[in-house]
């Protein structure tokens, strides 16, 4: 049973659970608020449920503070983001609690951000920390909050569009630093991911057999995988392996120090053949299409590019400029071919037709 009793003018209320008690003011000097305050309380005990005055302490900072913490248990790679993402709501909703933050509320940062010039993409991953750290806070025992709020998000072009066709993959090939070379074929024939490549090892390379493989936990999808090389990569290999320095053990290097940030070369590269904004990732796209074209199983496809998701597969697999001429030259073809067939079906002779002779029989 709980009580009602005034400090000065105001009432609070008493209550336990599990043998705890719980005093909280009711900021009212109306007795019948104070009483309404208790049964609600009272009710929300009955029904094994954390006290309201429990989410009442907890502040918006703990919960991003978890969010956080979350990430660097878990060894997530993007802590650094996630950090960052908590750095920009924690501005914002400085000194609150977690309980007040509200879809209003949310609306109003969403407006900051856009005012800010920030991409869609960009408000849509710091909104996705917000509902993370709001469900993470729900999921605890107990609860810091009550309930996740609704989180409007953004609508987002995230279809890739960018490509590095044959011409200009040779053309880059000229215009890059030679320790970027490698990197380079290996990238628009197997479409891996920048990070996977940087990362390789020797010991992940096999010359024998001519296979690469990826330990799980070494990839984004944290599955492992193995490929083998065609007869112009494996070559590549083999020339790196005889040319590489001993105190090192990464297959690309320069110099023998590990390549980490080539975006100065990269880009200069980008201006020298005139295709300049062009993104490395878009070898990526264009070694998947490459796979595609070349009569590869989409299933095979995405297992040696990594993909893991379908979805996310498809959105590299689009259509280019050429493949849209090669289009419109196979429907010319084809209706080229329906017009002569119509038109020889009108130059055929007609076939002969029988005449039956009858035979009159008279009486």
């Amino acid at each position: 049973m709980g009580c009602t009793y005034r400090r000065g003018k105001t009432y609070w209320i008493k209550y336990y659970k599990n043998g705890k008690s719980y005093a909280e003011s009711t900021h009212s000097d109306k007795m019948e608020v104070a009483k309404r305050i208790l049964k609600m309380r009272e009710g929300e005990i009955a029904q094994g449920k954390t006290p309201g005055i429990c989410f009442e302490k907890v502040k918006f900072d703990e919960i991003m503070d978890d969010y956080v913490t979350d990430y660097r248990i878990n060894g997530r790679r993007t802590v650094a983001k996630a950090e960052r993402c908590a750095g920009y709501l924690k501005e914002e909703f400085k000194g609150m609690k977690a309980l007040e933050v509200n879809t209003p509320l949310i609306k109003k940062y969403i407006e900051k951000r856009m005012s800010e010039g920030k991409a869609n993409a960009t408000i849509n991953r710091e909104l996705a920390a917000l509902k993370k750290a709001f469900n993470l806070a729900v999921r605890c025992t107990p609860p810091k909050v009550p309930q996740v709020p609704y989180v409007p998000m953004m609508k987002e072009n995230n279809v890739r569009k960018g490509f590095m066709e044959y011409e200009e993959f040779m053309a880059f090939q000229d215009a890059l630093p030679v320790y970027l070379k490698p990197v380079l074929i290996f990238a628009y024939l197997t479409g891996w991911r920048r990070s996977e490549i940087l990362n390789m090892q020797w010991n992940q390379v096999n010359l024998k057999e001519g296979s690469v493989r990826l330990e799980p936990g070494e990839t984004k999808n944290k599955e492992g995988r193995t490929i083998y090389m065609e007869p112009e990569l494996w070559a590549v290999m083999q020339k790196l392996y005889k040319s590489r320095v001993m105190s090192c053990l990464h297959v690309f290097h320069s110099q023998g120090k590990k390549i980490s940030d080539f975006r100065g070369a990269w880009g200069t590269a980008c201006k020298a053949i005139g295709k300049p904004g062009m993104l490395f990732h878009d070898l990526r796209r264009s070694g998947v299409r490459n796979m595609v074209r070349a009569g590869i199983p989409e299933r095979v496809a995405m297992t040696i590019s990594g993909h893991k998701t379908r979805s996310v597969f498809d959105r590299y697999n689009i259509v280019s400029q050429e493949d849209l001429k090669e289009a419109a030259l196979k429907r010319q073809e084809f209706s080229t071919k329906q017009a002569e067939q119509l038109q020889n079906g009108y130059n055929r002779p007609s076939p002969t037709k029988k005449v039956t002779k009858l035979r009159v029989v008279t009486n």
